[in-house]
Parts: structure tokens; C-alpha cells; sequence
């Protein structure tokens, strides 16, 4: 009996954790969204529909919701592993040069010219 109450007590607490944080994004929503862009006024239901098409949008079904960088991760970690020293800077000064831009300083202009 005490593992029955234990799961409803449960599903009471999902329920009322959804329930909460369905209104707090409705309030929100109904607060900024009609002022500052002239859109509509949503009730509960159609916030809980937003929340879950967001949900499948940006999560999807998978476990955990990033399934699909698990793949990667353990192709890259392996590779990395057989990359030698020289390779491994190389890859990391490729990635610096592609991902870390830096437009130059006024000193660097000084410096070069």
C-alpha cells in the first residue's frame, strides 16, 4: 500500500511541476509577447502545446534529449587518441584559426607595419 501512495504521490508532484511551469511560461508569455511584438494572448493549453512542440523541436525523442552527438563524441574521442603530438597541434591550430577569429588590435597593426 505505502508503494501505491508513493507513485501517486508522485504523478501528483509531475503534474503539479508541468502545471507550474505551464503558467509561469503562459504569464510570460501574455506578459512580453502581446507588447513588444503584437502578438496573440495563449491560454494554458495552448502553452502546454508549445511547450512539448519545443520540446520534440529542439530535444527530440531521444534518451536524454542529445542522442545524436553521442556518435560523434566517440568517433572524435578515438581518433584523437591515435593522432600523433604534431597532428594533435596542427588539428588544434586549424580549429584556433577556423572557430577563434581575432579581429587584429590596433598593436598588432603597429607591430606588422
Amino acid at each position: 500500500m505505502k508503494k501505491g501512495l508513493w507513485i501517486g504521490a508522485m504523478v501528483g508532484l509531475g503534474v503539479l511541476a508541468v502545471s507550474a511551469f505551464t503558467l509561469v511560461t503562459m504569464y510570460l508569455w501574455n506578459w512580453l509577447v502581446p507588447s513588444l511584438f503584437e502578438g496573440p494572448v495563449i491560454d494554458f493549453w495552448q502553452t502546454l502545446g508549445l511547450l512539448v512542440l519545443s520540446k520534440i523541436f529542439f530535444s527530440g525523442f531521444g534518451k536524454g534529449g542529445h542522442s545524436h552527438n553521442n556518435k560523434w563524441r566517440g568517433y572524435w574521442k578515438e581518433k584523437w587518441h591515435t593522432m600523433s603530438p604534431e597532428e594533435k597541434e596542427r588539428f588544434k591550430q586549424k580549429m584556433k584559426d577556423k572557430w577563434c577569429y581575432r579581429a587584429p588590435s590596433q598593436t598588432d597593426t603597429n607591430a606588422n607595419g
